[in-house]
């Protein structure tokens, strides 16, 4: 298969297949196993029953699985993928209405659940199949048709961290991008196992999923994540990777989860999904002498590319330079502004996303193969990339313009400070004003961490203008199932 083969999902399920058909593709700890030759087995005999239920090429079906089935999960995407159908991975925790709202929205005509997963209650005549109901059928119905790389293959339903879930619509050419034609080449080759905590229906969920597929490495995860439980596994022979979003690190290193443990084994720990600040960055890589740091910037919609950074202390503050695609900072029109000029940050991927049935945003956030990240920064002389902050997370207070994600890089940096946001709220006369939401490390004396003390501690790290003028202590920040804190939920909190 030449390097310029472009694939289907399930095409790249049958060649690992015929690879290595007893290697152990995915394994929930505790839970189950799944062999490429049962991953392929699973999936045809999915295929072949929603076909027989009429599943029709184009149609959309809902996956509703949860941590403990994700063998499963894996066996039911592809099935839905073999016989011509649209995917749309959605997680067990998702309340009633924003499951109906997705599920109406992309008009799915089925939806299939894990066996742990309770059927869900879905819009009314929209049939629901248990995994394991429809791999014990006995299939009658003929061969399926498969799909065509330029077909769609999944929705995803983004965080909704501002506003209504948008659903990202990829197609088979654009998940398997870049995805190895030799066995030679596969991914992860310094480990036996890759380890991670991504809940399903997420992009770094899906991601892993995708990484089942093209690395040498078996996906290792488990059925519900605790510091401990996430530890004890790092520990295991073969973990040599380590994926994580920033709040499963904070968790571990603030735990206490990892003393007295040996992390020598661990080579690689990639984070993604929100910016890993450097203080966090740096613990890291002290606690894995042995790993080398790698933070990932993308988002749902611009995947597969995405820029690499590799922890650097001399380049602290950048999110590294673009991996799998192409990046420009661009002016308000889309034109492309030189090194060191701030603008808006725009990725470019083959075979590129889009937002299923919403033109209007798709005018707004697709453009010729370009994606508007949302995010504000400049490029150095270098190409490493600097996030000034989300475009809507920006501060105007004032006559000054505070960047959010270097507030909270700064508070991140004080040692009783585990975890912390930053945003805006209104203030009568600089328009808005700069507020902190802060979780206590363990054991911290909260007097340590009064207004006045955190100023005077930032006072040698920010200007005036970006100390924050108020403080909330949390026991935690509200999360999405990815791991990004959900700010305007900050802001509703401020404002009680």
């Amino acid at each position: 298969m030449r390097a310029t083969t472009v694939r289907t999902v399930p095409d790249l399920l049958d060649w690992r297949t015929a690879v290595h058909p007893d290697r152990v593709a995915v394994e929930v700890h505790g839970v189950a196993t799944l062999t490429f030759a049962e991953w392929s087995a699973g999936a045809r005999s999915v295929a072949a029953a929603l076909s027989a239920r009429g599943l029709r090429p184009g149609d959309r079906v809902g996956l509703l699985f949860g941590a403990r089935d994700w063998t499963s999960f894996a066996v039911a995407y592809c099935g839905v993928l073999r016989a011509g159908g649209v995917a749309v991975p959605l997680s067990d925790r998702l309340a009633a209405g924003q499951l109906g709202y997705a599920l109406t929205h992309c008009a799915a005509t089925a939806v299939v659940h894990g066996d742990s997963t309770p059927a869900p209650a879905v819009p009314a005549a929209t049939p629901v199949y248990g995994c394991g109901e429809l791999l014990a059928e006995v299939p009658t119905a003929p061969a399926v048709t498969m799909p065509r790389p330029t077909d769609l293959a999944q929705i995803l339903y983004t965080s909704g961290t501002t506003g209504r879930p948008k659903g990202v619509a990829a197609s088979h050419a654009n998940l398997t991008a870049g995805a190895p034609n030799h066995p030679r080449r596969l991914a992860l080759g310094h480990s036996e196992k890759f380890l991670h905590a991504f809940a399903i229906g997420t992009n770094a969920g899906q991601t892993m999923l995708l990484n089942a597929l093209t690395a040498k490495a078996t996906a290792l995860t488990l059925p519900r994540f605790t510091p401990a439980r996430f530890a004890r596994l790092i520990e295991a022979p073969g973990t040599g990777t380590l994926f994580v979003v920033p709040s499963i690190a904070h968790e571990l290193l603030d735990s206490g989860a990892l003393e007295g443990r040996h992390t020598g084994g661990v080579h690689l720990i990639g984070s993604t999904a929100a910016p890993l600040a450097p203080a966090v960055a740096a613990r890291l890589a002290a606690t894995f002498p042995t790993a080398t740091i790698v933070n990932y910037y993308t988002s749902t919609e611009a995947a597969p590319a995405q820029t690499t950074m590799v922890y650097d202390p001399s380049r602290r503050d950048s999110v590294g330079r673009p991996l799998g695609g192409r990046l420009m900072v661009a002016d308000a029109d889309g034109t492309p502004l030189p090194p060191g000029s701030t603008g808006e940050v725009w990725l470019r991927a083959p075979h590129p996303r889009s937002y299923y049935r919403d033109d209007a945003a798709n005018r707004a956030t697709f453009r010729d193969g370009w994606v508007r990240m949302g995010d504000i920064g400049r490029v150095d002389a270098d190409g490493y990339l600097y996030l000034t902050d989300r475009h809507q997370d920006v501060i105007k207070t004032g006559a000054f313009k505070v960047s959010t994600l270097e507030v909270e890089a700064a508070l991140h940096e004080h040692p009783l400070v585990a975890q912390a946001a930053v945003v805006g709220v209104p203030h009568p006369v600089l328009g808005s004003a700069v507020a902190a939401a802060v979780v206590p490390r363990p054991h911290a004396d909260p007097d340590g961490l009064s207004l006045p003390a955190l100023r005077g501690f930032l006072a040698d790290r920010l200007a005036d203008y970006q100390l924050p003028a108020r403080l909330l202590l949390l026991d935690q920040l509200p999360r999405n199932e990815g791991g990004k804190v959900l700010k305007r939920q900050l802001t509703d909190l401020f404002d009680d």
